[in-house]
């Protein structure tokens, strides 16, 4: 489904047609060994389960460049092991599939640069395509870009059938300072993300999202559920 001209929802992934760029946002790899770090015990399966959903992807769209949107590592202040095996893992994964990855610096990336180092990979603060400009989202820029695409988010909604509730990742779509503005889920399957009905907004680009239109994702699926506002108040 396009979310934008040129632009399509593929999985929790973002497709620039024209400029053959897909952005992915917020693996947060090593957030297993985290976990485990705090006595939370999980099968280690993220990894092999991101890669197969890239897997899905890179058989509908051939990308020239893919981008990282900030967040490729869970840990703020050092580098786990895992995070290491996993990171250079799929960088190998998914340089066998571009010509070029660019990592976003996001908020948990402080010190991604060594391991961007070992593949030569570039890690910037932003990346401009034409009038897009992606970012990672934590904090506000000064652009004279006509579209942002941001993460860091991570957005989903809880959605109520009768007695039944469930939560989906979802993109969103509004205006920030009169700019078109996009919203990325978390690439991530073990991070379900932050429920907009309920919880409070973590970008500073999402603190009025009442008009941003929602874009379901549910099982390879994509579905317009239309305004933040008139979604919750069906689920009043």
């Amino acid at each position: 489904m396009n979310i934008a001209p040129h632009i399509q929802i593929i999985e929790t992934a973002l497709w620039l047609e024209q400029e053959e760029i897909l952005i992915i946002n917020d693996l947060h790899l090593g957030y297993e060994e985290s976990l485990r770090q705090k006595g939370v015990l999980i099968p280690k399966f993220q990894l092999q389960e991101i890669v197969s959903l890239l897997q899905r992807i890179l058989q509908k769209v051939k990308p020239d460049k893919i981008i990282i949107n900030g967040d490729l590592k869970h840990e703020f202040g050092k580098i786990l092991n895992q995070e290491w095996k996993d990171v250079l893992q799929l960088l190998d994964f998914l340089l066998q599939h571009c010509a070029e990855i660019i990592i976003i610096r996001g908020n948990h990336d402080p010190i991604i640069k060594p391991i961007a180092e070992k593949r030569r990979i570039k890690v910037v603060t932003e990346y401009r395509a034409k009038g897009t400009l992606i970012l990672h989202g934590d904090e506000l820029v000064e652009t004279d870009a006509k579209r942002i695409i941001i993460g860091h988010e991570h957005p989903a909604i809880t959605i109520r059938e009768g007695s039944k509730w469930e939560k989906y990742k979802c993109f969103l779509k509004g205006k920030w300072n009169q700019k078109e503005l996009i919203a990325v889920p978390s690439f991530n399957p073990l991070l379900e993300g932050t429920d907009i009905l309920k919880e409070e907004t973590l970008s500073p680009f999402l603190k009025k999202i009442d008009s941003f239109d929602v874009f379901i994702v549910n099982e390879s699926e994509v579905f317009n559920f239309g305004k933040v506002k008139k979604i919750k108040e069906k689920n009043q």
